[in-house]
């Protein structure tokens, strides 16, 4: 069968990336698969790419998605890019064609959920109460406070030595700007962004925060974006803590929410636990595939 493979370009190029497409379709001109790279263009992340490929399930095995990566591929070295990443659920197709396709693993994810009726309120608070000298929470909606985004920001690299085991992720940098634009981002969804902090009382600067997303109509599942602790404040229990928090005003602000979605690198072992520790049952894994050019 002949397929015609059209790209595409997205006219937005402002933020920290933008989009290629790629798009095939049969003789009739029906579609039959694409393939998106988004390639990052920010300071720390300028050499990465990640791809995005769907061949329908019916169409598979005609060489489409071959088409599609290659064109991708050539995308992505057009664009000056080091590294293609692609994450795909384990054991699916995806993840069958991208190892046939040479790709190396070099990451596995856990995904687990919280069913927020099971949640044990009174463990949580229990957790919430535990004393934590010299450090105190707090917690905002939406864009955070203007006498904490200095602080906040600078929290962020609580997040650059996250496990990603081989992956080339890079180092995302982060200024006030960004941080208030990735707020402005979740707003413009429609969904709600709720964050809480651990502030060390020595000098009032944030030494870890939770992250958690929630649909604007306070239904379905939260999603947990990141939670970090700044290396100098680790070993005293901030992530349990902070994360405890997050899911207690979650349950209290919206009554009508289901769960709460975590994801998880395997090698992230203490995170691990203490989702487990939480109540967070494992659902699925998935598995992120490196091409370097």
């Amino acid at each position: 069968m002949s397929i015609r493979i059209t790209a595409l370009t997205d006219p937005d190029r402002a933020g920290a990336s933008h989009r290629l497409v790629w798009l095939a379709s049969d003789p009739a001109g029906s579609p039959v698969g694409s393939a998106f790279l988004r390639v990052f263009t920010r300071e720390g992340q300028d050499h990465l790419a990640e791809l995005e490929l769907h061949v329908h399930p019916a169409e598979r095995r005609n060489g489409i998605g071959s088409q599609l990566l290659d064109a991708a591929v050539a995308g992505a070295r057009e664009e000056g890019r080091r590294s293609v990443i692609a994450q795909v659920e384990a054991g699916s197709s995806g993840d069958h064609f991208l190892r046939a396709k040479g790709l190396r693993k070099v990451l596995t994810l856990t995904y687990a959920r919280l069913p927020l009726a099971k949640a044990d309120t009174g463990a949580l608070r229990g957790i919430v109460g535990q004393p934590h000298p010299g450090y105190r929470l707090v917690a905002w909606d939406g864009a955070v406070p203007h006498d904490l985004e200095a602080t906040f920001t600078g929290s962020r690299r609580a997040m650059d030595d996250m496990p990603m085991d081989d992956t080339d992720y890079g180092t995302v940098v982060w200024d006030v700007d960004r941080v208030r634009a990735a707020a402005a981002a979740v707003a413009a969804r429609g969904e709600l962004l709720h964050t809480v902090a651990a502030v060390a009382e020595s000098d009032s600067t944030i030494a870890g925060f939770t992250e958690l997303v929630v649909p604007g109509d306070g239904k379905g599942d939260g999603l947990h974006y990141g939670t970090g602790v700044l290396p100098e404040h680790r070993g005293h229990g901030l992530a349990r803590w902070m994360k405890a928090q997050s899911i207690l005003q979650a349950r209290e602000r919206h009554p009508a929410l289901d769960g709460l979605l975590a994801d998880t690198a395997d090698s992230n072992t203490y995170m691990r636990s203490v989702n487990d520790a939480l109540g967070y049952e494992p659902t699925h894994k998935s598995v992120e595939y490196q091409l370097d050019l």
